[in-house]
């Protein structure tokens, strides 16, 4: 296993977010995680990636435990994250934000940036083609529609130097069209040995897209299993579909 969540409480004031949470990432797989609202999925993923700090448990990416870790550190051991909403520097281009996503080391940047020119953007070039995302390099995140932003943020998650790729709601606010696109994208990083754990509220998406499914509710683990298998658990139904 790639990345082991192991009983993890985490309390926000009175309301508990995760209750004795536990998964297992599997590598080389496209993993999900479902549930309605305020089921703890966010929360999850910041936790995993050190942005908060859990009450109790543990994290274990490849063996390692990286509870006690800076983000960044945990970054650089190789979690790869996007979040619900595009981060992007408005003021900057296609090209700069990805050559901030392929520095491995805040020190080592400068270095990064300058590195001989035609590598460099040929390496910015293969990650755009990679998701389709076909503007000058020079374009101004500002300049770019929604759907864009989005293959951007998708961009920047896959150019940092990574063993896991997790991403929130990558197809959010997108049209049917992009979203069947994204999927493809997906598709084609797992057949090239990524491992991916999504979280996305687009059942159909989803169900044509992971291999394996954990259902949150109330901050707890109430079913895993192969998609086909999650579409016909009761508890599922109850607690997502059916909401």
């Amino acid at each position: 296993m790639i990345l082991k969540v192991k009983n993890i409480y985490k309390n926000f004031g009175g309301i508990r977010a995760l209750n004795n949470c536990s998964f297992e990432i599997e590598k080389g797989k496209i993993t999900s995680l479902i549930g309605p609202n305020g089921s703890g999925k966010t929360t999850a993923f910041n936790i995993i990636s050190r942005l908060i700090k859990e009450d109790k448990g543990k994290i274990l990416l490849a063996g390692e435990d990286i509870t006690n870790e800076k983000d960044y550190n945990v970054a650089l051991k190789g979690i790869s994250r996007n979040f619900q909403q595009v981060r992007l520097f408005k003021n900057l281009t296609i090209q700069e934000h990805l050559e901030i996503a392929l520095a491995t080391e805040d020190t080592k940047m400068l270095k990064s940036i300058f590195k001989e020119e035609q590598t460099k953007i040929k390496k910015i070039k293969e990650i755009l083609s990679i998701v389709s995302l076909d503007k000058p390099l020079k374009t101004y995140a500002i300049e770019l529609s929604y759907g864009q932003r989005k293959l951007l943020d998708l961009a920047i998650a896959i150019a940092k130097p990574h063993t896991i790729l997790m991403l929130d709601e990558p197809v959010a606010g997108v049209n049917p069209k992009l979203r069947q696109e994204i999927k493809q994208i997906l598709k084609k990083l797992n057949k090239r040995g990524e491992t991916i754990l999504i979280i996305e509220h687009d059942m159909n998406f989803i169900m044509d897209l992971a291999e394996y499914i954990f259902v949150l509710d109330n901050g707890q683990v109430i079913a895993e299993g192969p998609p086909k298998k999650i579409q016909n658990n009761p508890k599922v139904l109850d607690a997502y579909l059916g909401e």
